[in-house]
């Protein structure tokens, strides 16, 4: 796959390919919500993953609407519930560190292009125990538009001094698959579990069930 393509960059999202933080998510945002007043779901979640929380809080504000809590002040509160509980519960996806270490083998650049927060990136690579394993990370929060507009790609694509066509994305949401192709890359997509099937993501170029998988196939190329 690396090979074929001429691959020269791997650039990976972060939440739900590096760390399972969906469901913690969808944990934090619906204490978020239920505090305010607000009668939303886990389910209903599932609407807006992919996109910065800013732009998560902004949708619900304007299907629903709250009173009380302004949109800055709810978009703190989960943030900050999500340290908390990628500080408990965060543990690296099957495949990941394995992953990391083959590109770092192959002489291959690596980078991060998530649509969560700094201090949230801060949190996960911490917890993990991967911070060195990124030659750059990038947060959408400093893009003008965040996915799936392929800004947060075509930044980090720069950064590492690769052309965007030689770069290789790893997703698990449309939202960033769209991303990733919006920015002229190929596209691994892996599935995010808790969600129902989404037909759509057949858009990316490869699947695979999580990144050992994918690693198998890579090697036996």
């Amino acid at each position: 796959m690396l090979e074929k393509n001429n691959i020269e960059a791997v650039i990976f999202d972060m939440d739900g390919v590096l760390i399972d933080s969906e469901p913690l998510w969808k944990i934090a945002m619906q204490e978020t919500f239920d505090a305010i007043g607000c009668n939303l779901t886990k389910k209903d979640f599932g609407k807006t993953v992919g996109l910065r929380i800013d732009e998560v809080i902004e949708f619900w504000h304007e299907a629903i609407g709250w009173e009380n809590y302004g949109p800055k002040e709810v978009e703190t509160k989960i943030v900050e519930r999500m340290v908390e509980l990628i500080s408990e519960h965060g543990k690296p996806l099957l495949g990941v560190v394995e992953m990391l270490q083959f590109l770092r083998d192959k002489n291959i650049k690596i980078g991060l292009a998530t649509s969560s927060y700094s201090v949230l990136i801060e949190a996960v690579l911490s917890i993990l125990n991967l911070k060195d394993q990124f030659d750059f990370v990038h947060s959408a929060e400093n893009e003008e538009y965040g996915k799936p507009h392929p800004a947060v790609y075509l930044t980090v694509a720069k950064k590492l001094g690769v052309h965007p066509q030689k770069c290789l994305v790893i997703e698990d949401s449309l939202n960033g698959i769209i991303s990733g192709k919006a920015a002229q890359m190929k596209v691994v997509c892996i599935p995010e579990k808790t969600h129902q099937p989404e037909p759509k993501l057949s858009i990316a170029d490869f699947m695979f069930t999580d990144l050992e998988k994918m690693l198998s196939d890579i090697k036996n190329v």
